[in-house]
């Protein structure tokens, strides 16, 4: 074994310990131990320790702060690109979904989101602004659109759910494909206060029109997410 490989599998095992220390011990936040005293308690070179933690802030599982030491990052959730719903998402990574509604009402659909469902600028649609939530934090603004024609008496149901079930069981509506459309913006100050962090942090605007089993225009939804908190995984073949 070459001296690399050596200082290799210290490394490793340097952040597996520190893994442990942050799934088992550790809240988002929360100080690690100093780079001194876990290159002492492991035995190995501070350079060492800095390998590992340089590895998992390349994860965004921890960062730095310049003069004070490593901190335990916030948790990311990575999205694969496919049709799923938050509360879909969520579950999958063992986390609790959640949702806090912010206004609902119907309103005119007008020019753009008409255009986008297939309606009239003035037919009604049933609009939903909730903030979504990961094990109790926001982490996303959603504005959701949908003709009132097809969802009577939507807004009398419970709304802090997946919407995706509640059309299924209640209107016998399935979602089937969808168009997405992920931007990059900032968050303004009535936002950034929803999402309880400082305006004009960066976040990830995505636009989705969603089509129902025959393939018509069912919903069309607006989603502001957080970017320190949420990451999209897209695999790419050639």
């Amino acid at each position: 074994m070459t001296t690399t490989q050596a200082e290799d599998g210290k490394a490793e095992r340097v952040r597996r310990h520190l893994e442990q220390l942050i799934d088992t011990s550790l809240q988002p936040h929360d100080r690690l131990p100093p780079e001194r005293l876990l290159a002492a308690q492991l035995d190995v070179s501070r350079m060492t320790v800095r390998q590992a933690l340089d590895s998992l802030e390349a994860e965004k599982r921890v960062y730095r702060v310049q003069g004070s030491g490593n901190y335990v990052a916030e948790r990311v959730i990575e999205k694969t690109i496919r049709l799923t719903s938050f509360t879909e998402d969520m579950r999958e990574r063992g986390m609790t979904p959640g949702a806090r509604l912010v206004t609902s009402g119907t309103e005119h659909a007008g020019p753009e989101v008409g255009a986008r469902l297939g309606l009239s600028p003035a037919d009604a649609v049933v609009r939903i602004n909730r903030i979504r939530l990961a094990d109790g934090e926001p982490v996303c603004l959603e504005a959701v659109h949908i003709s009132e024609k097809r969802v009577p008496g939507l807004l009398e149901e419970d709304l802090s759910g997946s919407l995706y079930d509640l059309l299924t069981t209640r209107y016998d509506i399935a979602v089937s494909t969808a168009q997405q459309r992920i931007g990059a913006t900032v968050v303004d100050q009535a936002d950034a206060k929803l999402l309880e962090v400082a305006p004009f942090s960066p976040a990830l605007v995505i636009e989705r029109l969603t089509l129902d089993q025959h393939r018509r225009p069912l919903e069309y939804t607006r989603s502001l997410y957080r970017a320190d908190r949420y990451s999209f995984l897209i695999d790419i073949e050639r």
